[in-house]
């Protein structure tokens, strides 16, 4: 049955009203929206608006201006902008009835705008222009107060393009706009906790760094590197939404559990780290989902937080309470640490990781205010040859050789790595070694076997072993995946200290 568009704006002589528009596009049988045939009345002496938060396929905030006994709309992808050196797309959508100045609530998956729908900000405001290419206004709402202009850009055929403009000085004159990266803080390895200040302990998680940029409903990924990792972690996109119009950057690590263990399993990690097309990573997505792990927060709506203490950093994050079905923000202990120790033993984790309350966020540096325990060696080095195959590998890679750089520079050479290697970790290295092939050793310092083929040291392996042989070589390593997300240049030899 066709949706009634009947009403006072249309009469029987077939003259166009107009809500025609709308009721066109909507089952009201099927839809909560209303139908704008109650007749609601404009308040006497006042315009009204509203902005909602729409939670529709693609997210956006709808403005709607009350003019004419309707509610001209626009849909503004990012958000109602409060910096007016930033300007932000507003497409012209269908007039809305005046009851939908009240209107929140969940419109049916299939219909027309479906999705959630709630009420972002509303108020009056005041008319100061209002033509068929530009709109201006002065808003007087709980959020957002002050002169904005809408204006028409689109020429004829389109005329639902428009754009928003702040016309006031910025809302928050103490703002700044969102960094486009960071370089994100790193702990310095220790053997022990630490024996004197206030600390927090939080679990190591077996994955790969991640800084997070949200922003008008949209997240986007940025790894150690500054690379951006978004598209290979289309499950982690609706943390976006979750923070609707708040604009944040945080820390943490993407990581994938293992279903039949409950443990964060860096092999499986690897095998979306590498991949490209759109198919297999939402192919992936199902079938080794990745989590966000949020354990720190360095900027929020305008603000840097790099230099507030820890603890305060932390209790802020737990205010935006981010629980979701591909992200967490894991718990942390304010003390000794023995609690979090337990549980990383007692589920085989890494290791922990202990933050002084009072640090600050030293971006780009390994800072002895994060100090990171494990429970074994591990650590990153750099893949710079191999040596063939024998047996059932001939033909094929058959171990890793790895090193680190020195304090001059050098490219230290710390053994071969051969177990841990999967048939698609080998079909991997086969395809991306010789490519890299080079000639001479890169290697300045170490013995390297004879019969070895060398590289250009562009790779960084992530290995498992049991110790540092007193010859500087790796006793018993093991090979767990490749860190794309690592500057080769950065990796040094990882020697634990005692705080």
């Amino acid at each position: 049955m066709p949706p009634d568009t009947s009403g006072p704006e249309s009469s029987a002589s077939g003259r166009a009203g107009p809500l025609d528009d709308y009721r066109a596009k909507r089952d009201f049988a099927a839809t909560p929206e209303p139908s704008g045939n109650d007749g609601a009345l404009a308040a006497p002496n006042v315009l009204r608006f509203v902005v909602q938060e729409h939670h529709a396929r693609a997210m956006h905030w709808d403005l709607r201006l009350e003019h004419d006994g309707v509610l001209p709309s626009w849909a503004v992808p990012k958000g109602i902008p409060l910096d007016p050196h930033v300007n932000r797309l507003a497409v012209r959508t269908e007039d809305h009835p005046l009851e939908y100045l009240d209107f929140a609530g969940d419109i049916p998956e299939g219909e027309y705008g479906g999705g959630t729908m709630r009420v972002w900000d509303h108020g009056t405001y005041e008319a100061l222009e209002w033509t068929d290419r530009k709109v201006t206004v002065v808003l007087h709402g709980e959020r957002v107060q002050g002169r904005y202009a809408l204006f028409r850009t689109g020429r004829d055929g389109r005329e639902r393009d428009w754009m928003i403009h702040r016309m006031d000085p910025p809302a928050d004159p103490t703002a700044q706009p969102m960094p486009a990266t960071v370089a994100p803080m790193l702990a310095t390895p220790a053997t022990e906790r630490p024996r004197h200040g206030a600390w927090a302990y939080e679990l190591k998680w077996d994955g790969i760094r991640a800084v997070a940029f949200v922003e008008g409903g949209r997240v986007r990924f940025q790894n150690r590197n500054e690379r951006d990792i978004t598209p290979r972690y289309p499950e982690l996109r609706e943390l976006g939404r979750a923070l609707g119009s708040t604009r944040a950057i945080l820390d943490g690590e993407i990581v994938s559990f293992n279903p039949e263990t409950g443990r964060p399993d860096f092999h499986r990690l690897q095998q979306r780290m590498h991949v490209d097309g759109d198919h297999r990573i939402r192919k992936l997505s199902q079938d080794l989902p990745a989590t966000y792990m949020i354990f720190d927060l360095v900027w929020l709506d305008g603000h840097s937080l790099v230099e507030v203490p820890y603890e305060q950093r932390r209790a802020t994050l737990a205010g935006l309470d981010l629980r979701g079905p591909s992200w967490q923000c894991p718990p942390h202990e304010v003390g000794d640490g023995s609690a979090t120790f337990d549980i990383s033993l007692r589920f085989g984790l890494e290791g922990v990781v202990a933050k002084a309350l009072d640090s600050r966020y030293e971006g780009g540096r390994r800072s002895s205010a994060w100090l990171k325990i494990k429970h074994g060696m591990r650590q990153e080095l750099v893949v710079a040859g191999w040596m063939p195959g024998e047996r059932g590998r001939t033909g094929s890679v058959g171990s890793l050789l790895v090193g680190y750089y020195d304090d001059e520079g050098t490219l230290v050479y710390s053994g071969r790595v051969g177990s841990g290697l999967t048939g698609n970790d080998i079909e991997r290295l086969d395809r991306a070694l010789p490519q890299l092939e080079r000639a001479t050793s890169p290697f300045g310092a170490g013995s390297v076997p004879r019969g070895a083929r060398f590289t250009e040291p562009r790779l960084v392996a992530e290995v498992r072993f049991t110790e540092w042989t007193p010859a500087g070589g790796l006793r018993q390593p093991v090979f767990l995946g490749l860190r794309t997300d690592v500057d080769p240049a950065t990796v040094r030899r990882e020697a634990p200290t005692a705080p």
